[in-house]
């Protein structure tokens, strides 16, 4: 089959490589769309921190946002998977340490990340093998664009939540990628009063036609009380804007991350009685992405900017992206199989 490879810093390509097949407690997916996301990107450049802690190496698989159809299953699989429409966990703990046994799997010190870390090659290719227990069911009104959304929507949606914030109250989301507009389309489903910071007017475009009124620029942003403020930017100066403009009392979410070291003064987190709140991985949010999307009251389709084939996503990796407003590009590995 074909997938994407990473060799090296700024170097990939496309390769044949060997089918999976479905190991025990495994099931094999035969790919439909997947995301491309800021992590892949960091992958491909070098930057990503992983690189150099030792979680992961090159020749690396990436591609952890996606959805498609199971077309194999190992034996102790329930065959009742086969030719369902599912996406899955990109966090896949040990099942055993008391970090998995408490339903915190996501920061099981020996999880696997899909198409991350080292372990499980990810889903930029044509077929993926991953655990039965990670897989999510979707309905048959969602379809694969749909599907391959639900991971960052997970992250979305539990930065959303941590901000704790009850209807009609008032949250600023720094950033309008991804995650930023996911979390803001989440918030108003949710009934908040939702805001947004971009760099500059032409960040903001999208925002606005997805009907944010209240979206500004640092120039324009009006001097209100945030009840809640997730930081979804990855520049290195915000995490220390977002305590700055929390209420006292209230909650700051950290889901963005920067490639260098951000700064906060926990003096001023005391002194405001803040909490501060991290956000890794979509874990505890997918089930409420899907049952948003599938209801309607969340659409994120207008984010995405193009669906490309694989021999395109080293170019996109690379910075060349096709033309689209929005900012997730989507793969579908069958559109350029031989």
């Amino acid at each position: 089959m074909r997938a994407l490879v990473l060799t090296g810093p700024r170097r990939a390509e496309v390769r044949d490589v060997e089918p999976p097949a479905a190991g025990p407690g495994q099931v094999v997916v035969d790919v439909e769309r997947a995301g491309v996301c800021g992590t892949d990107v960091e992958l491909f450049t070098g930057e990503m921190s992983y690189l150099h802690t030792g979680a992961a190496s090159y020749p690396l698989r990436p591609g952890h946002e996606w959805s498609g159809v199971v077309s194999a299953v190992g034996a102790g699989v329930d065959p009742g998977w086969l030719g369902r429409r599912v996406t899955g966990d990109t966090m896949i703990g040990c099942g055993h340490c008391d970090r998995c046994r408490a339903g915190r799997h996501h920061v099981c010190a020996q999880r696997h990340e899909l198409g991350i870390r080292d372990g499980l090659p990810g889903a930029l290719a044509e077929r993926v093998a991953v655990p039965a227990v990670t897989l999510h069911a979707l309905p048959p009104t969602m379809d694969a664009t749909l599907g391959a959304l639900v991971e960052p929507g997970g992250n979305a949606l539990r930065a959303v939540s941590a901000a704790g914030l009850a209807p009609g109250e008032r949250l600023l989301i720094l950033g309008t990628g991804t995650i930023g507009l996911l979390a803001a389309l989440f918030a108003r489903a949710g009934g908040a009063e939702v805001h947004l910071l971009g760099r500059d007017e032409t960040q903001l475009d999208l925002a606005r036609r997805l009907g944010f009124a209240t979206a500004w620029t640092s120039s324009s942003l009006p001097a209100l009380p945030w009840d809640g403020v997730v930081d979804a930017s990855n520049a290195p100066s915000l995490p220390a804007l977002a305590l700055e403009l929390v209420e006292p009392g209230r909650r700051i979410v950290y889901i963005g991350l920067s490639g260098t070291p951000s700064t906060v003064d926990t003096r001023e987190l005391a002194l405001k009685d803040v909490t501060a709140v991290g956000i890794l991985g979509a874990s505890a949010g997918l089930a409420g992405a899907i049952a948003a999307y599938a209801d309607g009251s969340v659409d994120p389709r207008p984010l995405v900017a193009a669906t490309v084939g694989l021999d395109e996503v080293a170019a996109a990796l690379a910075g060349e992206r096709p033309p689209g407003a929005g900012p997730k590009l989507l793969v579908d590995p069958t559109s350029s199989a031989r």
